[in-house]
């Protein structure tokens, strides 16, 4: 008789492994919280628009394939992926944004206008990630995080250095223009760290970034959550809803079951893909492997206030994605990382989806999707909300030429609060753990328990770290574990 699983959560991670585990003989249950899968990558819908909740940036396409291909399918067989030209655009001033393109060639121009001889710079930089792209690929992040020796080959020996040194002074020691500065600084973001406190080893995620492209996938990202719920059903996976754990049963030293809306269910196996630190505190504490001391000495990435906003005009100044720059970049990180406060002014990122996909707004409207990045635990309240709802709206409509705050028909926030309660996210956090030196690969915390027998995490807490792709990889390295264990 096939062994048991029962995995705690839906999001990339937990459908990752979900998929891989039923493919390997498990009998496979996964239980989510929420009224919908995919975790924080939900999708809602109100009024015609259709809003991706969370993700918006679908970068590395190649670990997209390989997860697809483990399973004898592509990408294509479930969603269609347009690239985007221009990829993004950077606000710096009023009517002043610089377009990535969707070629290096094109970037080099861009980059050369900017300042000269940056474009044999760059050449030389973007070569370096991608021999570190893949080397990371192919090397490191398919690693399950057990022991340090897994970092230890002879290309990452070559390297050592790379780690010790940080993508902040790579930058600055060859590029002057504080535009192409941030450009280049902006991809490590999505690690969850500041620029400076991100190893030099992080440049390929500039590969990721003007290497690989970025794309969208028809729909919005949800349809790569519903690529993967379709393809773990057809795998054998059972799926439950509104299904909250309440605590993890343990005897005799394993995981043997989960209390689910008051109810006990059994399993050989338990998977967590849900925040780390809120799943232990569904064991008792002396089956804890870390504690609050613990967790409250980690860096974790930022939280983020959301706005999904439909708007009722076509929008003509904007692109897909649109970063804004056109403030203090460093202090907004101090604000986030080294003096934990709401920032005093904000970056901002804002996307509009149905410039590129009409299908997720009705005819003639756009759907919008502002966030403003901000520190894991701050106070959160509506009136917080609107102070930087109308910050963000008066600097964009400013910085585009776009009005739209009288056209606004739908709105809805998303925030530290609302963090905490949909997906029990330890202070609020949208990106999980950064990826720091002394928070990567072994040093991250462990995908099987040390105290429990099998009971094992997945997702962005754990290895390889923060971001879809890492989510993708993370439930293959788990997956791997649990069948070898």
């Amino acid at each position: 008789m096939p062994k048991s699983v029962a995995i705690i959560g839906s999001g990339f991670s937990s459908l990752s492994a979900a998929c891989y585990l039923a493919k390997a003989g498990f009998k496979v249950q996964v239980f989510e919280k929420n009224d919908s899968i995919g975790g924080r990558a939900r999708q809602y819908k109100a009024e015609g628009f259709t809003f991706d909740m969370g993700p918006s940036w679908y970068w590395m396409p190649d670990v997209f394939e390989r997860f697809f291909a483990d399973f004898n399918h592509q990408v294509s067989d479930f969603y269609q992926l347009d690239k985007l030209n221009p990829a993004y655009s950077v606000y710096f001033g009023e009517n002043d944004k610089i377009d990535i393109e969707d070629s290096l060639d094109k970037i080099f121009k861009v980059f050369e206008a900017e300042e000269n001889h940056s474009a044999r710079k760059l050449k030389k930089f973007m070569d370096e990630a991608l021999d570190n792209y893949n080397i990371a690929i192919k090397d490191l992040v398919y690693k399950p995080g057990v022991s340090p020796m897994e970092l230890v080959t002879w290309k990452t020996a070559k390297r050592v250095n790379q780690f010790f040194g940080n993508i902040s002074d790579d930058v600055d020691k060859d590029f002057k223009n504080e535009r192409l500065r941030q450009i280049l600084k902006f991809p490590v973001l999505f690690l969850g760290a500041k620029p400076s406190d991100t190893p030099s080893f992080y440049n390929f995620m500039n590969h990721a970034d003007f290497g690989l492209g970025t794309w969208h996938p028809k729909g919005g990202m949800y349809q790569v959550v519903a690529a993967m719920e379709k393809l773990a059903k057809s795998l054998g996976v059972a799926f439950q809803t509104k299904a909250n754990i309440e605590k993890i049963e343990v005897k005799n030293g394993k995981a043997v079951g989960l209390v689910c809306n008051g109810k006990t269910v059994q399993a050989d196996i338990i998977l967590s893909g849900a925040d780390y630190h809120h799943t232990e505190t569904l064991l008792d504490e002396h089956h804890r492997q870390y504690s609050e001391k613990y967790w409250k000495k980690k860096t974790f990435a930022p939280s983020s206030l959301l706005f999904y906003l439909g708007i009722d005009k076509k929008l003509t100044k904007v692109n897909h994605h649109n970063l804004f720059f056109d403030v203090d970049f460093e202090q907004h990180a101090e604000e986030i990382y080294s003096d934990p406060k709401w920032p005093t002014e904000p970056l901002f990122y804002a996307n509009f989806t149905s410039l590129s996909d009409p299908s997720t707004a009705p005819k003639g409207c756009e759907n919008a999707f502002f966030l403003v990045p901000i520190a894991p635990g701050l106070e959160d309240t509506e009136a917080l909300r609107e102070q930087y709802f109308d910050i963000v709206i008066s600097r964009f409509e400013k910085l585009t030429g776009e009005s739209i705050k009288n056209n606004i028909i739908f709105k809805r926030t998303f925030c530290v609060d609302d963090f905490k309660k949909d997906y029990n996210s330890y202070g609020g956090n949208a990106y999980g753990m950064a990826n720091t030196l002394l928070q990567t690969a072994f040093l991250r915390p462990k995908l099987k328990s040390k105290k429990v027998d099998n009971l094992f995490f997945t997702g962005q807490l754990t290895v390889p770290g923060p971001g879809v792709p890492p989510a993708l990889i993370s439930g293959k390295l788990v997956s791997e574990l649990i069948e070898k264990n």
